[in-house]
């Protein structure tokens, strides 16, 4: 919780800019000024303290984004180390040899180096020497170590899936899972963990620095310590090595024990993954459920405790015993709360199902046609069953939504049903009680699509991606992180179904806007605009006004702008009540809504050509009479040109560009109509529909 605004600290954040400014460059100063013995013990205090409250952080962050200023902390720490070094160094080898004259304590360096040096040395300076040396191996060779390599192939593998990321952000934007500003937080965090990852592989270099310097640092102690002891104190040499290498041991021991628990968090921060709760729950909770192995254990602690007390082996039994009893005691603690929690889940369905079976049964609600349904099998009710988390109803909730946004329809509720016919993982989708789509997904498993190759390294059932046909595979979630490595894009099964619902939706959102969902609109617009409603139903009949709106949503033109499209409509249902043109009229006053979809960031148009003597030929097949319009084309003629238009249009996808065909107004409507069979996701624009501002690139031609 940030602290308000009268709140010491808040002001105190006021200044940050200048204490941070001041905090480094009064580093800088140490390694220059002499410091007081007294201001030295104190430092020393704040540089433990600052290393015990990172590892704090370190084992109670969620995930390693939330502690992201650690690398550049580690180099202010680092620099706050050495300097606490070097001003040690010039107090030991000037005032070093001052002792204490009742204890013979060596007071010169301050209270805390010799009183750190007697306690973990013990009267021996082998011991310190050697406990110091284990302490920096172990700092360098394994935590420092480790924790290089995991930050750097965690700095490579977050490189290496950022496009898929990327591209699993893009999908669920368009599925309607998040809005933009979601997207935009979730493409800045992916950039965040790349820099965070390679801030932390150079990080390490640090530590491990650091730790060579505390060694040089300490060598340089003993022995300039012991020529000084002897040439200008006159000391004897024994009592020079006693003086100067218990202040230099201790002197190392102060700054090492900080600089290993900083390591060690480094360790945790890069071997952290995201989670959602600390380290100390995630690591109760994932032993815990696994009581099987914590059996085993208990019974083979029983085991070679037992052994003990016979006498056949020679080490003591009760540790093992005691250690035994305890996982015991655990086991039981558990099992007993597992058996409470399945109880009350039964109760609660018992009631439910009782409550069910006292609902009466309407015939009318029987006979009603759902506009969108999905029925789903059996191991999927957990997904739709609102006594469960219904996930996947509350992401229709929010495509609904979606959708009103982007096209300006209001989808109806979806229908969830089971269907026990169907395989136990397989869903079917439908639309007015006929199937429109299928799937299969398999709950607490996750679907890695990308390129074959990458495909080919990871275990799980191979499928096909229900909405894009895209190669896929599903896996474990223990798999989960090589396959982001790998770079694949990831889906959770109410990913993969709410996809498809909502390009499914999308594409078929003509059949959803019947009379009665367009006099919804109408009345909704009414009033605030009462004149513009008014002005398009006099001439024209709510079916007329239906079709049109169909004929924009079935080419998936937003019709949320509804009082613009009205305002058309009045002006040019004068000149025509003909649906198709007046379509045609709708589209060229929202072209600025239509070219925006397509146009790229320099506001440029790349589209397809038609050939000239393929307009002409369309031109003279158009036909008009009271059923519309109609092409009248050769059947070898209209196969030609869907053939020339396929090689231009899989061109353009190896591209990644968005096929887009540009032709005369005129022919627009029939070069639509012609394709919307064979390419039902290509855009045909007519240069009627090119807004002010747009430049149009065409990129090839289809010839005849």
């Amino acid at each position: 919780m940030p602290p308000s605004d009268n709140h010491p600290l808040q002001r105190l954040l006021e200044f940050s800019e200048v204490l941070m400014a001041a905090t480094v460059l009064g580093i800088v100063f140490m390694l220059i000024v002499p410091l007081p013995a007294a201001l030295l013990d104190f430092l020393l205090v704040c540089n433990i303290t600052f290393s015990v409250i990172t590892i704090l952080i370190a084992l109670n962050i969620i995930e390693p984004l939330e502690f992201a200023v650690f690398p550049t902390m580690l180099l202010v720490t680092t620099l706050f180390r050495l300097s606490l070094d070097v001003s040690a160094t010039r107090m030991i080898l000037l005032n070093g040899y001052l002792k204490d004259p009742v204890t013979q304590v060596p007071i010169g360096a301050g209270h805390l180096i010799p009183a750190f040096g007697r306690v973990v040395v013990g009267g021996n300076l082998l011991v310190g020497l050697v406990m110091f040396v284990i302490l920096i191996t172990i700092q360098i060779m394994v935590i420092t170590k480790g924790a290089e390599r995991v930050a750097q192939v965690a700095a490579r593998f977050t490189l290496d899936k950022m496009p898929g990321e990327q591209m699993a952000i893009d999908a669920d934007l368009g599925a309607g899972l998040i809005n933009s500003d979601q997207a935009k937080e979730r493409r800045a965090k992916v950039q965040r963990q790349a820099d965070f990852y390679g801030s932390m592989d150079g990080a390490g270099k640090f530590i491990t620095g650091d730790a060579m310097a505390a060694v040089l640092i300490m060598v340089v102690n003993i022995l300039g310590g012991m020529a000084m002891g002897v040439v200008y104190y006159n000391m004897s040499l024994w009592e020079a090595l006693n003086t100067f290498a218990l202040l230099s041991i201790g002197n190392g021991l102060i700054t090492t024990v900080p600089a290993f628990l900083m390591s060690t968090s480094m360790g945790l921060i890069v071997t952290r993954a995201a989670s959602q709760s600390n380290l100390a729950r995630d690591l109760i909770l994932q032993i815990t459920a696994q009581p099987r192995a914590l059996k085993m254990a208990a019974h083979a602690l029983l085991g070679m405790g037992l052994l003990g007390l016979t006498g056949l082996f020679a080490f003591p039994p009760t540790p093992f015993l005691v250690l035994s009893g305890m996982l015991h005691f655990c086991l039981r603690s558990l099992e007993s709360e597992r058996a409470a929690a399945l109880q009350t889940v039964e109760t609660k369905n018992e009631e439910v199902k009782a409550v069910r079976k006292r609902e009466p049964l309407e015939v009318t609600t029987i006979m009603e046609v759902d506009p969108v349904a999905m029925e789903v099998g059996r191991g999927l009710l957990g997904l739709v069953n609102p006594d469960e988390e219904a996930k996947l109803i509350s992401r229709v909730v929010a495509i609904r939504r979606h959708l009103a946004l982007e096209l300006g329809v209001v989808v109806p509720g979806v229908r969830f049903r089971d269907n026990l016919q169907l395989a136990p993982n397989c869903y079917v989708i439908k639309m007015r009680n006929l199937e429109v789509a299928r799937g299969e997904v398999f709950p607490n498993q996750y679907l890695a699509i990308g390129p074959e190759e990458k495909l080919k390294n990871l275990r799980g059932t191979r499928t096909t991606d229900p909405t894009y046909g895209m190669p896929g595979v599903w896996i474990s979630p223990e798999q989960r992180g090589d396959a982001e490595r790998l770079g694949c894009m990831l889906f959770d099964p109410v990913s993969v179904m709410a996809t498809q619902m909502t390009e499914l939706l999308r594409a078929r959102a003509a059949e959803l806007l019947g009379r009665q969902e367009v006099q919804a609109l109408l009345d909704l617009i009414k009033r605030a605009k009462p004149v513009v409603v008014k002005e398009a139903t006099a001439e024209l009949i709510l079916g007329d006004i239906q079709k049109v709106l169909c004929n924009l949503l079935s080419e998936r033109v937003s019709i949320r702008d509804l009082s613009r499209i009205l305002e058309c409509l009045a002006d040019t249902v004068p000149m025509t009540k003909d649906p198709d043109l007046l379509t045609e009229y709708v589209r060229v006053r929202l072209a600025p809504n239509i070219c925006e979809e397509y146009v790229n960031n320099d506001r440029v148009l790349n589209v397809i050509s038609l050939d000239p003597e393929w307009e002409r030929m369309l031109k003279q097949a158009l036909h008009r009479d009271s059923m519309g319009m109609r092409l009248n084309l050769e059947p070898q003629s209209g196969q030609l040109l869907l053939t020339s238009l396929a090689k231009e249009i899989e061109m353009l996808r190896e591209r990644g560009l968005q096929p887009i065909v540009l032709t005369s107004p005129e022919v627009r409507p029939a070069l639509r109509r012609l394709t919307e069979r064979n390419f039902p996701t290509l855009v045909v624009l007519s240069w009627n529909e090119i807004a002010p501002g747009v430049n149009v690139n065409s990129l090839t031609m289809a010839c005849l």
